[in-house]
């Protein structure tokens, strides 16, 4: 697709779409800094398929989990969708030009072996990777202490050219160069404690020495990267690979020996997460033996770094979890957690 083309495609379709909700409301009835809740109806329409395990009741479940009276303080925002040069800053030109002019009229379109569009995928993508930027706006102004984005399709398997492991855009990449490009971070943090690792996100800043990216996963398992050894081109890279059948005491040591103290030590501006909660013990698609505790657990042991290095800035992006009801109890025990803040 030529650029001109993908332009007037990229600009029809935002406009259908709609533009979206800005944050201007959330701002004027925010009085304190607090937690912000970023999230769109446009998630729910995305659809892989009946039997596929990253389906929309995913997030239904957490949402009607952050419905509970414990969550009235939350601030909350709908999730804009993310503008064409947000995007380029972590993607190529054919990658974002391949996923709109594939998305389907009606039915499904299988793009890889792990990716399927339906109609409503590309803008549901779009406001994924756009809730990761407002929640990066919010936080890096002081409007917001911290922000969980919770938002389907998940990203951190998206290389720079290419979705996969049913990601579209990498929303973690695309938020943390928002916060260079626009807030002067010039120091970013990426935690990713997902059961799978983010090859995505370790190759795009694999030879970029201002950003760590720094995870915890189960290996042997998709995709197949994340090896200790894997240390990217400014020893930038930190990887804490767990066995199958590891649980919170390993988790623990893995967070205390290689990935806290290499974040600490990096003092940056921001702190992203990618909260994947897959290596809950009861998910299908890991073999890790985590609880809901374990991931409050991570969450605040990240908050004290952050109060000590970067005035308690968090960005946490909802990645994996495929058993509905786990991921609803764990994502309600991070999103308490920073609550706390």
């Amino acid at each position: 697709m030529a650029r001109k083309s993908y332009d007037a495609a990229f600009t029809r379709r935002a406009a259908i779409a709609g533009a979206g909700a800005s944050l201007a409301g959330f701002r004027a009835r925010a009085a304190t800094a607090s937690t912000l809740l970023v999230t769109h109806r446009a998630a729910l329409a995305h659809d892989m398929g009946p039997a596929h395990v990253e389906r929309p009741e995913r997030l239904r479940a957490v949402l009607r989990a952050l419905d509970d009276p414990r969550f009235a303080g939350l601030m909350r925002a709908e999730a804009p969708l993310a503008a064409q040069e947000t995007l380029l800053r972590a993607h190529s030109f054919e990658h974002l030009a391949h996923l709109a002019q594939s998305a389907p009229a009606e039915g499904y379109a299988h793009i890889g072996p792990d990716i399927v569009m339906n109609g409503a995928t590309h803008e549901a993508a779009l406001r994924a990777a756009g809730g990761a930027l407002a929640a990066v706006d919010a936080v890096m102004r002081g409007d917001a202490k911290n922000a969980f984005v919770t938002m389907r399709p998940p990203g951190h398997h998206a290389t720079r050219d290419a979705p996969m492991g049913f990601c579209f855009f990498n929303n973690a990449a695309v938020a943390a160069l928002r916060a260079r490009a626009a807030h002067g971070a010039s120091r970013i943090a990426i935690v990713d404690f997902d059961v799978h690792h983010g090859n995505g996100v370790q190759e795009i800043f694999w030879s970029d020495r201002n950003v760590l990216y720094a995870s915890t996963h189960q290996m042997p398992l998709y995709p197949g990267t994340g090896a200790v050894s894997e240390t990217g081109a400014h020893d930038t890279i930190v990887n804490a690979p767990l066995a199958k059948g590891d649980g919170g005491a390993q988790f623990r040591e893995a967070l205390a020996s290689r990935i806290l103290p290499r974040v600490e030590a990096f003092s940056p501006d921001l702190i992203i997460l990618c909260a994947g909660f897959d290596a809950h013990l009861h998910d299908p698609l890991g073999g890790l033996r985590f609880v809901d505790e374990d991931f409050r657990d991570v969450t605040l042991r990240v908050m004290e770094i952050a109060a000590r290095r970067c005035k308690g800035r968090i960005v946490s992006l909802l990645e994996g979890g495929y058993r509905p009801e786990d991921l609803a109890r764990s994502a309600a025990a991070h999103v308490g957690a920073l609550m706390e803040a």
